[in-house]
């Protein structure tokens, strides 16, 4: 039976940083250390982990108390950071709380994975990483004394491991408990996430938990140096010399694990605009692209165009063929749509809009041309002659595609457009489908 928490409230209030400021700050957050101490300003001082539904697992219990762990540790951030005189009984009692809530939150989730019948390869990887968590948390919190900047630090740690777990282990986590739900194989679940995973994603999330390991031990190397420093700094200064230079050394591989980190975020951004399945735009790019060439064409006073496209009775294709396969099936078609003779113009964006739903963004485009483009895009699905045997509209897999353009003005939005494709999308759909219908 999983272990059940019970969540007391807590105060979280905290600036919407995103996301992916939990991994991206962390950079930042070491890049302070250079700082001298007069030269920051409180705005250096705190950034808050905010919950975005990037890391949502899709397990209520789990989220729930990932949504709890993340409230303890801005609260032991800002505990930290405020540093004011008598507080230490205060701060001790928030870290334990941390503590005592994240052994309780871990051994829930490995009941959870026991009980849902995981692979054991999978339960021993994530066992291990909570162990390692621990054990860390410990040793910092045991030698923050002498770190130069201890609330940066741990603040710091504890907001990018939390994210990359999540993003990693913990949604791994979910996907092989479903396929597990569904029939497959403890063992065969492990291998098929495994294989599914995006590979650069996956290696650099592992990168990034890797660097934050070696940072963790170089800190409690730090503080170890540094206390027996301090009970042999007054007879002993040749061994005083010879700790500076290997605190000397220890900064300068600091230094250049903070250029490292610096470089795996900004791959890490550039991935998080990229749909992992289909190696195509995800939504979160497509709204930011939208919303730039509306107002490049509003400029220009130059049309643009959307395909809204949906894959025709996509559910009837996974309840025939499977989850699986219908992931494949989604893949064929991103490429499909990619293929010479469909949208390849530098301004052109083929991204994927949600489940089966693809979207295609035409800058400086027309009417005419935009309807070419979706035909076009008809005739490459059509050539890939994908079986789908549940369809009540042909024995293959078939696209229906609105299409939609627009001559942006001032004060208008490109909500517009969108509700103009998705009407004449769901014209489509409502006629028959496998067709192109204009709004």
């Amino acid at each position: 039976m999983a272990t059940v928490i019970d969540l007391p409230m807590l105060d979280d209030s905290g600036p919407p940083v995103g996301a992916w400021a939990a991994i991206t700050q962390f950079g930042d957050d070491l890049a302070l250390a250079a700082t001298p101490p007069g030269e920051r300003t409180r705005e250096d001082s705190f950034d808050a982990f905010v919950w975005d539904s990037c890391f949502a697992t899709g397990i209520d219990s789990v989220d729930q108390e990932h949504r709890y762990l993340v409230r303890l540790v801005n609260q032991l951030g800002r505990e930290l950071i405020s540093g004011e005189a008598g507080q230490a009984a205060q701060l001790q009692q928030a870290f334990e709380r941390l503590d005592r809530y994240a052994k309780q939150h871990f051994a829930a989730e490995e009941d959870l994975m026991l009980d849902g019948r995981l692979s054991r390869r999978h339960r021993e990887l994530h066992g291990r990483l909570h162990a390692e968590f621990v054990a860390q948390l410990a040793a910092m919190w045991s030698g923050r004394l002498t770190m130069t900047r201890p609330a940066e630090a741990l603040h710091g740690f504890l907001r990018a491991w939390l994210a990359t777990h999540i993003l990693g282990t913990d949604q791994s986590m979910a996907r092989q408990l479903a396929l597990v739900r569904d029939g497959t194989p403890p063992e065969e679940a492990f291998d098929i996430d495994l294989a599914r995973e995006d590979k650069a994603s996956s290696a650099l999330l592992a990168a990034i938990g890797n660097l934050y390991r070696v940072l963790a031990q170089q800190n409690s190397d730090l503080a170890t140096a540094n206390a027996r420093l301090e009970d042999r700094v007054s007879a002993r200064t040749r061994e005083l010399a010879q700790a500076n230079r290997a605190l000397s050394n220890a900064n300068a591989q600091l230094e250049e694990a903070n250029g490292a980190l610096a470089e795996a975020n900004a791959r890490l951004e550039a991935l998080s605009n990229r749909d992992g399945l289909l190696g195509i735009a995800n939504r979160r790019y497509f709204d930011s692209a939208l919303d730039s060439e509306w107002r490049r064409a509003m400029r220009n006073g130059q049309p643009l165009s959307l395909l809204m496209i949906d894959v025709d009775h996509f559910k009837l294709y996974n309840d025939c063929y499977g989850h699986p396969q219908g992931d494949s099936c989604l893949q064929a078609l991103a490429r499909a749509v990619q293929l010479p003779g469909t949208p390849k113009r530098p301004g052109d964006l083929v991204a994927r809009y949600g489940g089966e739903e693809l979207v295609v963004l035409l800058p400086n485009t027309a009417l005419h041309g935009a309807v070419a483009t979706a035909r076009t895009i008809q005739r490459a699905v059509a050539d890939l002659h994908i079986a789908h045997a549940g369809s009540p509209v042909a024995a293959e897999v078939t696209l229906s595609i609105g299409v939609a353009t627009w001559l942006p003005e001032r004060h208008t939005e490109p909500h517009l457009l969108l509700a103009a494709a998705d009407r004449a999308l769901y014209a489509a759909k409502n006629s028959g489908r496998n067709r192109v219908v204009c709004a």
